[in-house]
């Protein structure tokens, strides 16, 4: 059953179309001493590589400048609400199950009407459990792995009864802390399900503060990515043909990363929990940028860049 819908307020409404307009002519400028300060603790030391799937997935065009604040040139990019299933030797999981059959009415109704025109996908947007089924190679998945709690990461797994979720424990207290579900989140694909929460209480990794190591070989590494939520992670895994940084919504397109460069102020205000802090996030991934492969979950030129782990050189990221 469909929960009471969190709607922004005036306020926040204007403030989001008044930064839209600020942040094309004035984008918000890196913070270099903050870039300075950052400490790199370099790779795990990995004993065995996993296997990246991207799930079969149709890109809508955007209008650069929605997405990349203050940017024109390309003058679109191409998003999708991607999903990926990655292949370990004790387990393969589902990252980020992003879109359900009959989404409209399971998971898009539950937003709030401002934030529908922005996120409305295209009508043959392809759901994660179909684009799985058009995989039949892949093992079945033993958990589902989301970056973060937004819809567009976690409806899918309504096609996934029983399916059981590993999620970070700060992301579990926001998503279920409040008497309604945060803007942009839905409970109802973490009801009546296995759920495991983690920590990430493990070391500092690369340019981040704090890791989680999920196998325990250095292979995949789960890193702290907050600001677009309290929780978001990345999830850093050891390929054959090199490190692959999954990095759900930290950033929406690679744009952001290369030229630190936040989202659009709509529909990013309603977006991102802790602007700032999502702002600190986007430095760390420009350092890390120099040493892995970074993919954002809506950057369909960056997922598509590899499948099934293999990545073309003459394509790989700068």
């Amino acid at each position: 059953m469909s929960e009471p819908v969190r709607s922004p307020s005036v306020f926040e409404c204007c403030a989001a179309a008044t930064g839209l307009v600020r942040g094309m002519v004035r984008p918000r400028k890196p913070d270099e001493r903050f870039l300075r300060s950052i400490a790199d603790a370099g790779l795990p030391a990995a004993q065995r590589t996993v296997k990246i799937t991207t799930l079969e997935q149709v890109p809508r065009t955007v209008p650069t400048p929605m997405i990349v604040e203050g940017r024109f040139d390309p003058r679109q990019i191409r998003n999708s609400l991607t999903s990926f299933v990655v292949q370990h030797p004790e387990a393969t999981f589902l990252v980020d199950p992003s879109f359900c059959l009959d989404a409209e009415h399971r998971a898009i109704a539950q937003l709030p009407s401002i934030l529908r025109v922005a996120v409305q996908p295209p009508a043959d947007t392809i759901p994660t459990i179909t684009a799985l089924q058009s995989e039949p190679q892949l093992p079945a998945p033993g958990f589902a792995l989301p970056t973060h709690t937004h819809w567009d990461h976690v409806c899918g797994l309504l096609d996934f009864p029983g399916l059981p979720v590993h999620l970070h424990s700060d992301e579990h207290r926001w998503i279920t802390g409040g008497a309604v579900a945060p803007v942009g989140g839905v409970r109802d694909s973490l009801r009546d399900r296995p759920l495991e929460q983690f920590d990430l209480d493990g070391p500092p990794v690369l340019t981040f503060t704090r890791s989680r190591d999920l196998f325990g070989d250095g292979s995949v590494v789960l890193v702290d990515l907050a600001g677009h939520t309290p929780g978001s992670i990345g999830i850093l895994c050891h390929t054959e043909s090199g490190w692959v940084l999954l990095a759900g919504d930290a950033a929406w397109h690679y744009l952001q990363i290369d030229d630190i460069r936040q989202k659009s102020s709509y529909p990013g205000l309603f977006a991102d929990v802790d602007r700032d802090a999502t702002f600190k996030t986007l430095h760390r991934l420009h350092l890390a940028r120099r040493t892995v492969t970074i993919v954002p979950t809506h950057d369909h030129d960056a997922s598509s860049r590899f499948t099934t782990n293999r990545i073309d050189p003459a394509q790989a990221l700068p």
